[in-house]
Protein backbone atom coordinates (compact mmCIF):
# COMPACT_ATOMS: atom_id res chain seq x y z
CA UNK A 1 0.00 0.00 0.00
CA UNK A 2 1.14 3.46 -0.71
CA UNK A 3 0.76 5.55 2.54
CA UNK A 4 0.05 9.64 2.34
CA UNK A 5 2.09 9.98 5.91
CA UNK A 6 3.65 13.73 5.43
CA UNK A 7 0.83 16.08 5.95
CA UNK A 8 1.38 18.15 8.85
CA UNK A 9 -2.09 20.36 8.17
CA UNK A 10 -4.02 17.21 8.01
CA UNK A 11 -4.83 13.54 9.82
CA UNK A 12 -7.07 10.67 10.02
CA UNK A 13 -7.80 10.75 14.46
CA UNK A 14 -9.81 7.91 14.33
CA UNK A 15 -12.03 5.73 12.52
CA UNK A 16 -15.78 3.88 13.60
CA UNK A 17 -19.13 2.89 12.79
CA UNK A 18 -18.74 4.21 9.09
CA UNK A 19 -17.26 7.76 9.39
CA UNK A 20 -14.02 9.15 10.19
CA UNK A 21 -12.29 11.72 12.19
CA UNK A 22 -10.41 14.09 10.58
CA UNK A 23 -8.31 17.13 11.19
CA UNK A 24 -8.32 19.79 8.75
CA UNK A 25 -5.66 22.35 10.08
CA UNK A 26 -7.56 23.30 13.38
CA UNK A 27 -10.73 22.15 12.39
CA UNK A 28 -12.27 18.47 12.81
CA UNK A 29 -14.96 16.77 10.98
CA UNK A 30 -16.68 13.73 11.24
CA UNK A 31 -17.47 12.54 7.51
CA UNK A 32 -18.44 9.07 6.19
CA UNK A 33 -16.98 6.45 4.88
CA UNK A 34 -17.91 3.63 3.51
CA UNK A 35 -14.80 1.51 4.37
CA UNK A 36 -15.27 2.18 8.36
CA UNK A 37 -17.27 -1.02 8.43
CA UNK A 38 -16.10 -1.71 11.85
CA UNK A 39 -17.12 -0.57 15.33
CA UNK A 40 -14.49 0.66 18.18
CA UNK A 41 -15.32 2.66 20.83
CA UNK A 42 -15.17 6.40 20.05
CA UNK A 43 -13.45 7.95 23.10
CA UNK A 44 -11.89 10.88 21.51
CA UNK A 45 -13.48 14.38 22.27
CA UNK A 46 -13.44 14.92 18.85
CA UNK A 47 -16.37 12.79 17.86
CA UNK A 48 -18.89 14.54 20.53
CA UNK A 49 -17.79 17.95 19.40
CA UNK A 50 -16.19 18.37 15.89
CA UNK A 51 -16.60 21.78 13.80
CA UNK A 52 -18.58 19.62 11.65
CA UNK A 53 -20.45 16.76 11.05
CA UNK A 54 -21.59 15.20 7.46
CA UNK A 55 -25.11 13.43 8.13
CA UNK A 56 -25.98 10.96 5.55
CA UNK A 57 -29.48 10.22 4.85
CA UNK A 58 -30.71 6.76 4.78
CA UNK A 59 -32.41 7.94 1.17
CA UNK A 60 -29.16 9.17 -0.41
CA UNK A 61 -27.29 11.93 0.05
CA UNK A 62 -27.43 13.78 3.39
CA UNK A 63 -26.16 17.38 5.07
CA UNK A 64 -23.94 19.30 7.10
CA UNK A 65 -24.34 20.08 10.30
CA UNK A 66 -21.79 22.55 11.40
CA UNK A 67 -20.48 24.12 14.88
CA UNK A 68 -18.11 27.00 14.85
CA UNK A 69 -16.43 26.00 11.44
CA UNK A 70 -15.70 28.93 8.68
CA UNK A 71 -17.34 29.21 5.45
CA UNK A 72 -13.73 28.44 3.67
CA UNK A 73 -10.05 28.26 5.08
CA UNK A 74 -6.75 26.72 3.97
CA UNK A 75 -4.10 24.09 4.83
CA UNK A 76 -0.60 23.39 3.11
CA UNK A 77 0.69 20.69 1.83
CA UNK A 78 4.70 21.02 1.93
CA UNK A 79 4.58 24.01 -0.39
CA UNK A 80 1.16 23.65 -2.00
CA UNK A 81 -1.76 25.79 -0.26
CA UNK A 82 -5.15 24.68 -0.68
CA UNK A 83 -9.07 26.44 0.17
CA UNK A 84 -11.21 24.24 1.55
CA UNK A 85 -15.11 24.36 1.79
CA UNK A 86 -17.45 21.50 2.89
CA UNK A 87 -19.52 21.48 0.07
CA UNK A 88 -22.25 19.18 -1.11
CA UNK A 89 -22.15 15.08 -0.67
CA UNK A 90 -19.63 14.98 1.98
CA UNK A 91 -16.67 17.17 0.46
CA UNK A 92 -13.86 19.58 1.09
CA UNK A 93 -12.41 19.99 -2.23
CA UNK A 94 -9.05 17.77 -1.71
CA UNK A 95 -8.81 14.28 -1.02
CA UNK A 96 -5.54 13.91 1.08
CA UNK A 97 -4.59 10.93 0.17
CA UNK A 98 -3.85 11.99 -3.40
CA UNK A 99 -0.23 13.15 -1.82
CA UNK A 100 1.18 10.05 -1.76
CA UNK A 101 1.03 10.02 -5.85
CA UNK A 102 1.84 13.83 -6.05
CA UNK A 103 5.39 13.02 -4.32
CA UNK A 104 5.85 10.25 -7.12
CA UNK A 105 5.15 12.26 -10.09
CA UNK A 106 7.04 15.28 -8.70
CA UNK A 107 10.18 13.16 -8.16
CA UNK A 108 9.93 12.00 -11.71
CA UNK A 109 9.33 15.60 -13.01
CA UNK A 110 12.44 17.11 -11.18
CA UNK A 111 14.60 14.24 -12.36
CA UNK A 112 14.04 14.38 -15.93
CA UNK A 113 16.16 16.81 -16.82
CA UNK A 114 14.10 18.37 -19.33
CA UNK A 115 10.93 20.23 -20.29
CA UNK A 116 7.75 18.12 -18.98
CA UNK A 117 4.27 18.64 -20.38
CA UNK A 118 2.00 17.08 -18.13
CA UNK A 119 -2.11 16.66 -18.70
CA UNK A 120 -4.47 16.18 -15.74
CA UNK A 121 -7.76 14.72 -16.89
CA UNK A 122 -10.66 15.20 -13.87
CA UNK A 123 -8.58 17.52 -12.48
CA UNK A 124 -10.85 18.22 -9.71
CA UNK A 125 -9.53 21.34 -7.74
CA UNK A 126 -5.84 20.97 -8.75
CA UNK A 127 -4.13 19.28 -6.29
CA UNK A 128 -2.53 17.19 -8.68
CA UNK A 129 -2.23 20.10 -11.09
CA UNK A 130 -0.04 22.29 -8.62
CA UNK A 131 2.26 19.12 -7.56
CA UNK A 132 3.18 19.04 -10.67
CA UNK A 133 3.47 22.96 -11.60
CA UNK A 134 5.34 23.04 -8.72
CA UNK A 135 7.91 20.51 -10.06
CA UNK A 136 8.73 22.51 -12.93
CA UNK A 137 6.11 21.00 -15.06
CA UNK A 138 4.15 22.76 -17.74
CA UNK A 139 0.42 21.22 -17.44
CA UNK A 140 -2.92 21.45 -18.72
CA UNK A 141 -5.80 21.08 -16.49
CA UNK A 142 -9.16 19.79 -17.33
CA UNK A 143 -12.36 19.15 -15.65
CA UNK A 144 -16.30 19.55 -17.21
CA UNK A 145 -16.95 21.42 -14.05
CA UNK A 146 -16.30 25.07 -14.11
CA UNK A 147 -16.52 25.78 -10.59
CA UNK A 148 -14.06 23.02 -9.70
CA UNK A 149 -11.51 24.77 -12.23
CA UNK A 150 -12.25 28.40 -11.06
CA UNK A 151 -11.52 26.65 -7.41
CA UNK A 152 -8.37 24.99 -8.77
CA UNK A 153 -7.12 28.50 -10.08
CA UNK A 154 -7.68 29.89 -6.66
CA UNK A 155 -5.67 27.04 -5.64
CA UNK A 156 -2.59 27.95 -7.79
CA UNK A 157 -2.96 31.80 -6.67
CA UNK A 158 -2.77 30.86 -3.07
CA UNK A 159 0.06 28.25 -3.48
CA UNK A 160 2.41 30.88 -5.54
CA UNK A 161 1.79 29.60 -8.70
CA UNK A 162 -0.45 32.15 -10.71
CA UNK A 163 1.96 32.81 -13.16
CA UNK A 164 3.19 29.06 -13.86
CA UNK A 165 2.61 27.46 -17.16
CA UNK A 166 -1.26 25.81 -16.42
CA UNK A 167 -3.99 25.47 -18.99
CA UNK A 168 -7.19 26.07 -17.55
CA UNK A 169 -10.00 24.17 -19.74
CA UNK A 170 -13.56 23.59 -18.90
CA UNK A 171 -14.12 20.37 -20.80
CA UNK A 172 -15.01 16.76 -21.63
CA UNK A 173 -11.77 14.72 -20.67
CA UNK A 174 -12.64 11.74 -23.54
CA UNK A 175 -13.66 14.72 -26.23
CA UNK A 176 -10.50 16.88 -25.26
CA UNK A 177 -8.34 13.61 -25.88
CA UNK A 178 -10.00 12.88 -29.17
CA UNK A 179 -9.31 16.39 -30.54
CA UNK A 180 -5.09 16.65 -29.16
CA UNK A 181 -4.90 13.05 -31.29
CA UNK A 182 -6.47 15.09 -34.07
CA UNK A 183 -3.75 18.04 -33.71
CA UNK A 184 -1.14 15.96 -32.88
CA UNK A 185 -0.80 17.05 -29.46
CA UNK A 186 1.95 14.83 -27.05
CA UNK A 187 2.21 14.67 -23.32
CA UNK A 188 5.46 13.26 -21.43
CA UNK A 189 2.90 12.44 -18.02
CA UNK A 190 -0.93 11.83 -18.17
CA UNK A 191 -2.71 11.67 -14.61
CA UNK A 192 -6.39 10.78 -14.41
CA UNK A 193 -8.67 10.97 -11.66
CA UNK A 194 -11.89 9.64 -13.02
CA UNK A 195 -15.33 9.14 -10.90
CA UNK A 196 -16.92 6.27 -10.69
CA UNK A 197 -19.88 8.18 -12.69
CA UNK A 198 -20.33 12.02 -14.35
CA UNK A 199 -21.82 13.37 -16.93
CA UNK A 200 -19.73 16.33 -19.23
CA UNK A 201 -20.24 20.01 -19.66
CA UNK A 202 -23.52 19.25 -22.68
CA UNK A 203 -24.22 16.06 -20.68
CA UNK A 204 -22.07 13.50 -22.09
CA UNK A 205 -22.26 10.25 -20.21
CA UNK A 206 -19.14 8.57 -18.04
CA UNK A 207 -19.93 5.22 -16.40
CA UNK A 208 -16.03 4.11 -15.30
CA UNK A 209 -16.53 0.15 -15.59
CA UNK A 210 -17.63 1.26 -19.56
CA UNK A 211 -15.24 3.83 -20.43
CA UNK A 212 -12.11 3.50 -18.73
CA UNK A 213 -10.16 1.49 -20.44
CA UNK A 214 -10.98 3.38 -24.67
CA UNK A 215 -9.94 6.46 -22.57
CA UNK A 216 -6.64 4.91 -21.43
CA UNK A 217 -6.57 3.74 -25.48
CA UNK A 218 -6.80 6.85 -26.14
CA UNK A 219 -4.54 8.45 -24.21
CA UNK A 220 -1.74 5.85 -25.02
CA UNK A 221 -2.02 8.03 -28.67
CA UNK A 222 -0.95 11.23 -27.16
CA UNK A 223 2.29 10.12 -25.00
CA UNK A 224 5.22 11.59 -26.33
CA UNK A 225 8.25 9.35 -27.69
CA UNK A 226 10.02 9.22 -24.77
CA UNK A 227 6.91 9.33 -21.99
CA UNK A 228 7.85 9.75 -18.38
CA UNK A 229 4.71 8.40 -16.45
CA UNK A 230 0.73 8.00 -16.07
CA UNK A 231 -1.46 7.88 -13.20
CA UNK A 232 -4.47 6.31 -13.45
CA UNK A 233 -6.73 6.55 -9.99
CA UNK A 234 -9.84 4.37 -8.90
CA UNK A 235 -11.76 4.97 -6.14
CA UNK A 236 -14.50 2.24 -7.72
CA UNK A 237 -14.94 -0.68 -5.80
CA UNK A 238 -14.76 -3.23 -8.67
CA UNK A 239 -11.52 -1.58 -10.05
CA UNK A 240 -9.08 -3.14 -8.28
CA UNK A 241 -5.18 -2.88 -8.14
CA UNK A 242 -4.60 -5.44 -10.61
CA UNK A 243 -7.17 -4.66 -12.84
CA UNK A 244 -5.52 -1.60 -13.35
CA UNK A 245 -2.47 -3.23 -13.72
CA UNK A 246 -3.17 -5.17 -16.47
CA UNK A 247 -5.33 -2.52 -18.13
CA UNK A 248 -1.91 -0.11 -18.17
CA UNK A 249 0.59 -2.85 -19.01
CA UNK A 250 -1.57 -4.07 -22.33
CA UNK A 251 -2.16 -0.45 -23.40
CA UNK A 252 1.78 1.37 -22.58
CA UNK A 253 3.71 -2.18 -23.43
CA UNK A 254 5.28 -0.28 -26.91
CA UNK A 255 6.78 2.48 -24.20
CA UNK A 256 8.33 -0.62 -22.18
CA UNK A 257 8.80 0.69 -18.53
CA UNK A 258 7.00 -1.07 -15.42
CA UNK A 259 3.53 -0.61 -14.00
CA UNK A 260 2.78 -1.07 -10.58
CA UNK A 261 -0.39 -0.74 -8.83
CA UNK A 262 -1.69 -0.46 -4.99
CA UNK A 263 -4.41 0.63 -2.62
CA UNK A 264 -3.66 3.69 -1.31
CA UNK A 265 -4.00 5.29 2.61
CA UNK A 266 -4.09 7.50 4.93
CA UNK A 267 -2.82 6.52 8.86
CA UNK A 268 -5.01 6.68 11.55
CA UNK A 269 -3.41 8.40 14.96
CA UNK A 270 -5.11 6.99 17.08
CA UNK A 271 -4.66 2.66 16.19
CA UNK A 272 -1.75 3.17 14.38
CA UNK A 273 -3.59 1.30 11.38
CA UNK A 274 -3.99 2.46 7.60
CA UNK A 275 -7.32 3.56 6.48
CA UNK A 276 -7.57 2.60 2.60
CA UNK A 277 -8.93 5.07 0.36
CA UNK A 278 -9.05 3.60 -3.28
CA UNK A 279 -6.56 2.74 -5.59
CA UNK A 280 -3.67 3.74 -7.99
CA UNK A 281 -1.60 2.28 -11.27
CA UNK A 282 1.46 3.66 -12.32
CA UNK A 283 3.44 3.46 -14.90
CA UNK A 284 7.11 4.72 -15.33
CA UNK A 285 9.83 4.55 -17.65
CA UNK A 286 12.67 2.92 -16.86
Amino acid sequence: MWIADKWKDYEVIDTSSGEKMERWGKYLLVRPDPQVIWNTPRTHAGWKHPNGHYHRSKKGGGEWEFFDLPEQWKIRYKDLTFNLKPFSFKHTGLFPEQAVNWDWFSGKIRNAGRPVKVLNLFAYTGGATLAAAAAGASVTHVDASKGMVAWAKENAVSSGLKEAPIRWLVDDCVKFVEREIRRGNTYDGIIMDPPSYGRGPKGEVWKIEDNIHHLIQLCAQILSEKPLFFLLNSYTTGLAPAVLTYMLSVELKKFGGRVDAQEIGLPVTRTGLVLPCGASGRWESE
